[in-house]
């Protein structure tokens, strides 16, 4: 005999209780389509995602930000689709994170109180545990990637599935790909991505590690030949990788041909210590507490280490068995896809970064009270104050922001993918510019943000417990690896000054930089903003950052052609190149945020919202650059100032929505680790009760009082006469 029960769960979008329904915990249970789970597995999921759902704000709790939320002129559930990019999506998300949200192995509360070996060995405990999850559960790729982002813990996992991975589907042969991804799929082998080295990180050709080839055995001699070839950095290299994807100089019969990939056995399969010949350590301690601590990057040196000639990647040339040194048919610029991958994902991760601290940041903003009216009476909200809106708004548009060009690249890299299919190569230059500057810009951004949002939130934005030290800590290398942020502003830069000098032979323009082939136009338009209200105008925003772009693109070209030579004149324009590269890169990000509003958005005033936060945006960047629009002649200081008037117009109408705009992310109190974040808004309890939780409250009189503090208090201090 079976029974029905049926369990309510709480709505976190709108604080009501709801019947289950397909996305609900009971959509874990398996379909008669997919392949039966244990019924006390099933159980287990089902009664773990029903008090997750009770822990974000349950039956009985107190909801601190329920007048913030009752404010909201939009459908908060909408928004949500709107964000996350399609209802599956918010489903699949949601059900994710509180899987690992009610899991206590995935615990991180404690993570910045942990010395690194415990802090490493956790790291590894949840890897295994998330591991061990996917395989349980059977999820799909999807469901397998959303897991082990939630888990929210840098570990070896991430290089091996970002980039080994990828490294060997888009490098090896066919029957390498049969041979290695079988083995990566399994985790019977781990692996990591070896190419920067203690002495070159951005300039990949000055790499010093050499693979000479040895045709007497058919094998490649993998040898670093100085102090600075050391292989440093590579996240899993320290103490978890097995294997990795190692960049050398490939040298036969005498001639060096540049950089390429080798899949090089680092460690035995059988205890895992190092093979003969290789050295591996960790590189030590880095930035914050917790944080990227976890990640064991690593240091790595050979000594004439042996490995077979085909683990050469040579999808796109490969070495004979008499050392001949041979291009194969596959066009280079395949490698523009991974590229295209990597970096579409690095922006995905910015908008969720500045998007969790915005989230933190706009809560505690509602919660936090400080002074008053001067006639007495209650304090003021801080999140009411127009300066703390100047500087988190923009914030939490750029997020929104960020999350649609990071959707519009998604598209990008299908785009690539199906041009290098058809050997069509026409517009990888400007996909290559294209991504190389939004990376820059997004994490530079994020980075900045993210510390913005920690000072907004005053003194108890230090906390460990804010979540945002830590957030920060993680962040901050995005705007070095994957490509120095100012390097590939610079490549940015080169790139448009190439198209720049093409306009006069007729060349048309493609891709995001089509703007450009409209420079008789954008050279002498002039803006048409008379009042405040014309700003909000779509086209005479996208018009008046097509114009700055292309001016200042201009400018900087003609000055080049005034240097002694284009190099010389690169080299010393070399500032103002970037700021060329950076008019360009928002002018993409505005450009995209407006597309996005021309789609069918659907949910009662969720569009409306949106094209605030556009607005916002691009108005906040007016403000910002205001001296690049003025000196390119592209407005005028009376336009300037209507442009800030709107600004503070529009502050005002994103205040009532701040913290639902912020609830549409849809992050569970587990993945925000914040308790200043927390959704039901009950701040303080929450920090007194963390406090609590540090180590050195474990007893109440300090360890070395009676060696130190005592004699000091007693004046029993034993002195040196000198």
């Amino acid at each position: 005999m079976h029974t029905t029960t049926t369990v309510h769960i709480i709505n976190r979008g709108r604080g009501r209780v709801v019947e289950p329904t397909p996305n609900s915990p009971s959509s874990l249970l398996p379909h008669k389509s997919q392949s039966p789970l244990l019924p006390s597995l099933v159980l287990r999921i089902f009664v773990c995602e029903v008090a997750a759902r009770r822990m974000e704000g349950g039956v009985g709790e107190v909801d601190h930000l329920a007048g913030e939320r009752a404010t909201a002129q939009f459908d908060v559930e909408h928004m949500k689709v709107a964000w996350a990019g399609s209802r599956h999506a918010v489903d699949v998300a949601d059900r994710m994170a509180r899987l690992v949200a009610s899991d206590p192995v995935f615990r991180k509360d404690n993570r910045t109180m942990l010395p690194r070996k415990e802090l490493f060995k956790d790291t590894l405990r949840k890897a295994t545990h998330a591991w061990k999850r996917i395989v349980e559960l059977r999820l799909t790729e999807e469901e397998a990637n959303l897991l082990r982002l939630y888990v929210d813990q840098p570990g070896y996992v991430d290089l091996h599935w970002g980039m080994f991975v990828p490294a060997i589907k888009g490098q090896g042969t066919e029957e390498q790909q049969k041979k290695w991804l079988p083995l990566a799929y399994k985790f019977q082998i781990i692996g990591c991505y070896a190419q920067t080295e203690l002495g070159h990180g951005s300039n990949v050709q000055g790499l010093e590690t050499t693979a000479t080839f040895d045709p007497k055995t058919d094998e490649f001699v993998m040898h670093s030949p100085t102090l600075t070839s050391s292989k440093w950095w590579p996240g899993g290299l320290g103490k978890a990788s097995t294997h990795a994807v190692v960049y050398a100089r490939l040298i036969t019969e005498g001639k060096d041909y540049g950089i390429h990939g080798f899949i090089v056995q680092l460690r035995s399969l059988e205890d895992h210590s190092p093979l003969p010949g290789v050295t591996l350590g960790d590189i030590g301690g880095k930035f914050g507490s917790g944080a990227y601590n976890s990640m064991d990057n690593g240091l790595l040196r050979f000594d004439h280490v042996r490995i077979p000639r085909d683990q050469m990647l040579m999808r796109l040339s490969q070495v004979t068995k008499e050392g001949k040194y041979v291009h194969s048919d596959v066009p280079k610029q395949l490698l523009y896809g991974t590229m295209v991958f990597v970096r579409q994902t690095i922006v995905a991760d910015a908008s969720k970064a500045l998007s969790r601290a915005t989230c933190i940041a706009v809560r505690y903003s509602a919660i936090r009270k400080q002074f008053g009216p001067q006639t007495g009476g209650p304090e003021t909200q801080v999140l009411n104050y127009k300066t703390q809106q100047s500087r988190l708004f923009p914030l939490l548009a750029s997020a929104y922001a960020f999350r649609f060009v990071g959707e519009w690249l998604k598209w990008l890299y299908t785009d690539v993918m199906l041009k290098l299919e058809a050997k069509d190569f026409s517009t990888l230059q400007e996909a290559h510019a294209c991504t190389a500057g939004l990376k820059a810009v997004t994490t530079s951004v994020t980075a900045d943000g993210i510390e913005e949002c920690r000072k907004l939130c005053g003194g108890h934005g230090y906390l460990n417990s804010s979540g945002l030290p830590e957030l920060f800590a993680i962040y901050v290398p995005a705007c070095t690896y994957e490509g120095d942020n100012v390097v590939l502003l610079l490549q940015v830069a080169r790139f448009l000054m190439k198209t720049v000098s093409q306009l006069a032979s007729g060349k048309q323009p493609v891709g995001t930089t089509a703007y450009m082939g409209n420079i008789q136009y954008l050279m002498q338009c002039r803006c048409g903003v008379n009042t405040a209200e014309d700003w909000l105008n779509p086209a005479a925003i996208r018009e008046v950052f097509e114009a700055r772009a292309l001016r200042m693109a201009v400018n900087c070209a003609q000055n080049i052609n005034k240097a002694p030579g284009q190099e010389e004149g690169f080299h010393e324009l070399s500032p103002d190149l970037l700021e060329v590269a950076v008019a360009h890169v928002q002018l993409i990000i505005v450009t995209k945020f407006i597309e996005k509003l021309e789609q069918d958005i659907l949910g009662e005033g969720v569009k409306e919202q949106l094209r605030n936060l556009c607005n916002v945006y691009a108005l906040y960047l007016v403000h910002k650059h205001l001296g690049d629009f003025l000196s390119t002649g592209c407005i005028t200081a009376r336009q300037g100032a209507l442009a800030n008037e709107q600004l503070g117009k529009l502050y005002a109408q994103v205040r009532p929505n701040a913290v639902a705009l912020v609830d549409a992310f849809n992050y569970t109190d587990h993945y925000l680790g914040s308790v200043l974040g927390r959704y039901d808004g009950n701040v303080y309890p929450a920090l007194y009760e963390e406090a609590w939780k540090d180590p050195l409250n474990d007893t109440v009189v300090p360890d070395g009082y009676r060696e130190h503090l005592r004699p000091l208090l007693k004046q029993q201090l034993k002195l040196s006469r000198l």
